[in-house]
C-alpha cells in the first residue's frame, strides 16, 4: 500500500481544514486494513491523532482532538480524510497516514504499523 497526504497548508486558528490520504497499489475495501492519521510537531514524538476501521464503522480518537476532527474513508475512491475543525496552535504539526491490517496497531503498537505516507506540514497560527 502506497500512501500519499494532501491538504496541508497555513490557517488561523478557529479554521477548519480537511486532510487527504490517497492510497495505491492495493484497495482499502480488497482487504482488512485499517487506517490512521498521527503528527509529529517539531521536537515532540510522533503521536496518534485518529483510526478508522476498515469498513468505517469503528472510529478511534486522541483525547486531544475528541469533538473537532473527525476521520473517515471511501473505500471506492480508496481515500481517507481528516476534517480538523476548531484548529489550535497546538495542532501544529506534520501529519502522517499510516495503515495496517490491524487496528490495535495503529492506536496502540505504532512501531509494528506497516505502511506511512510522507507526511502533510499544517500550522495553525494563533
Amino acid at each position: 500500500v502506497h500512501l500519499v497526504e494532501s491538504g496541508g497548508g497555513l490557517v488561523q486558528a478557529g479554521d477548519s481544514l480537511r486532510l487527504s490520504c490517497t492510497a495505491s497499489g492495493r484497495a482499502f475495501s480488497e482487504y482488512s486494513i485499517a487506517v490512521g492519521w498521527f503528527r509529529q510537531a517539531t521536537g515532540k514524538e510522533r503521536e496518534f491523532v485518529a483510526a478508522v476501521s476498515t469498513s468505517g464503522e469503528s472510529t478511534y480518537y486522541a483525547d486531544s482532538v475528541k469533538g473537532r476532527f473527525t476521520i473517515s474513508r471511501d473505500n471506492a475512491k480508496n481515500m481517507v480524510y481528516l476534517t480538523m475543525n476548531n484548529l489550535k496552535p497546538d495542532d501544529t504539526a506534520v501529519y502522517y497516514c499510516a495503515a495496517d491490517g490491524l487496528m490495535h496497531s495503529l492506536v496502540e503498537r505504532p512501531t509494528d504499523v506497516d505502511y506511512w505516507g510522507k507526511g502533510t506540514l499544517v500550522t495553525v497560527s494563533s
